[in-house]
């Protein structure tokens, strides 16, 4: 269950995944250098629409995609504050896959092995194999990559980085 987990805030204090108990809850690992961070703007849209209705979006910032997040956590906080004026909760840097990976995002990943792709997922993947960056399996394939958490605590669905928050807003209202 979610809430069996603890993760670590912005600014080093640890939260337990039971405080938001009740919540339905958005997932994303993120970062501020990536051709994907202007989704921050679309996830705002959804946590103002929705948040009075028990919806939360929790922010993990991760490095493990090109060093895309290379700030410190307050850096990281500053930057989404002031460039897409961000009020949801971002917690501290994590890793996504492999040893290290967090031991949600470990949970995560077995929950919801594969992501809902879209027509932009492909094209992105053979970019980046290109590029020469694989993953396998449940691996997170890269940055703003989503989970869906419904009020119990069940992982729903996760879904590819190309899907902006804006596609994901009817299954954020059929589990509020």
């Amino acid at each position: 269950m979610i809430y069996n987990y603890n993760v670590e805030d912005a600014q080093g204090n640890t939260v337990s995944m039971e405080d938001y108990k009740g919540k339905v809850l958005l997932i994303v690992n993120t970062a501020t250098g990536c051709g994907f961070t202007p989704q921050y703007e679309g996830l705002q849209k959804l946590y103002d629409q929705y948040n009075k209705e028990g919806f939360e979006i929790l922010d993990f910032p991760c490095n493990q995609f090109f060093e895309q997040a290379p700030g410190s956590n307050d850096e990281i906080v500053s930057f989404c504050q002031l460039n897409y004026g961000t009020t949801f909760k971002t917690f501290a840097k994590i890793d996504v896959n492999g040893e290290n990976a967090s031991d949600l995002y470990k949970f995560l990943k077995k929950e919801a092995p594969s992501a809902k792709e879209d027509e932009l997922s492909e094209g992105l993947y053979e970019k980046l194999a290109k590029l020469g960056f694989k993953t396998s399996g449940d691996d997170i394939k890269w940055n703003f990559t989503k989970f869906l958490v419904d009020r119990q605590g069940n992982v729903i669905s996760r879904f590819a980085p190309t899907y902006a928050p804006e596609k994901l807003e009817n299954s954020i209202k059929e589990l509020l």
